[in-house]
């Protein structure tokens, strides 16, 4: 699996001006949570961990960004996934 990136698809000018520094920061955020939840599992099952990831992901971020940060769960629940299985996600 590659490297876990948050990729945004912007609606207008105004959210295309801001996709790259928005883009880095979720990407940071995720990247943070999968050390930290890696760091901490503990057999727990894979819905427990996609959860954590979300959560711990939103930490990492600006409140306003966090409550706005809707991912594709389907790709943090394969994330979930490869922490389950040892894998590097």
């Amino acid at each position: 699996m590659s490297e876990p990136h948050v990729t945004l698809e912007p609606r207008d000018p105004v959210q295309e001006k801001l996709r790259g520094p928005l883009e880095q920061q979720l990407t940071s955020a995720l990247q943070a949570a999968i050390d930290r939840v890696r760091g901490q599992y503990a057999g727990e099952p894979v819905e427990l961990v996609c959860q954590r990831l979300l959560d711990e992901t939103r930490v990492g971020l600006h409140p306003d960004i966090a409550a706005g940060f809707q991912p594709d769960m389907d790709e943090f629940c394969r994330v979930a996934v490869a922490i389950v299985r040892g894998e590097a996600p």
